[in-house]
C-alpha cells in the first residue's frame, strides 16, 4: 500500500492558520509541510505554487464566511427575524477554526490593507454580507435608512467586538451583545 496523501483541505487550513498567526508572509510551503508532519512534495500534487495556495485559501475563506454561512442560515428556513437570529447566533458562536474564525477574518482584513487583489475580494465578501443583511432586515423594516443602519451596526459589531477591550459597565460583554441582538431584531 502507498502512503496516505495529505488532503488538499489540510494544506488550505494550515495555510489559513499560518496567515492568522503571521500574515501572508508566514504562509510558506516548507513551514506548512512541517506543521502537517509531511514532506513538501505532496504540496505540489495539489498546487502549482504558493500563489495558487493563497488563492485557494481566499476562495475557501470567501465561500465559508459568505456563501456557506448564508446557506446554513437559509437551510433551516423561517421568517426574516428567525433567520437573522440564527445568523447572529452563528456569528456569536466560538468558531475559532482556521476558516470561519474571527482571527481568520481579521487576518484577511489586515492582508487586504497591503494587497489590492485581497482588498477587492474582501469588498466582495463584505458586500455579499451586507446584501444578505439588507434582504433580511428589509423584510420587516420598511425604512431604507433604518435597514442600512441596522446592517452597518450588525457588521461593525461582528468585526469590532473582537478588537474592543473596554469594560461594559455593570453588564458582561455577552449581556451587551444580547441587548444589541434584541434591538436589531425589533
Amino acid at each position: 500500500m502507498g502512503a496516505t496523501r495529505t488532503p488538499r483541505v489540510k494544506w488550505i487550513e494550515e495555510g489559513l492558520r499560518a496567515l492568522t498567526a503571521g500574515g501572508p508572509d508566514a504562509v510558506r510551503i516548507e513551514a506548512l509541510a512541517q506543521a502537517l508532519g509531511v514532506s513538501k512534495g505532496g504540496f505540489y500534487g495539489y498546487f502549482r505554487n504558493r500563489d495558487a495556495l493563497l488563492t485557494e485559501m481566499l476562495d475557501t475563506w470567501e465561500y465559508e464566511v459568505a456563501g456557506g454561512v448564508i446557506e446554513q442560515v437559509e437551510s433551516a428556513g423561517g421568517d426574516a427575524r428567525t433567520r437573522l437570529d440564527r445568523l447572529f447566533a452563528l456569528a456569536a458562536a466560538p468558531t475559532e477554526g482556521p476558516v470561519r474564525g474571527t482571527t481568520a477574518d481579521l487576518a484577511v482584513r489586515d492582508w487586504a490593507r497591503r494587497d489590492p487583489d485581497v482588498a477587492e475580494r474582501l469588498r466582495r465578501v463584505d458586500n455579499r454580507r451586507m446584501d444578505y443583511l439588507r434582504s433580511l432586515f428589509s423584510d420587516f423594516c420598511p425604512d431604507e435608512d433604518e435597514v442600512e443602519v441596522r446592517c452597518l451596526i450588525a457588521v461593525s459589531v461582528r468585526i469590532g467586538n473582537h478588537l474592543d477591550a473596554a469594560d461594559n459597565g455593570k453588564r458582561s460583554r455577552a449581556e451587551v451583545m444580547e441587548l444589541i441582538r434584541q434591538r436589531l431584531l425589533r
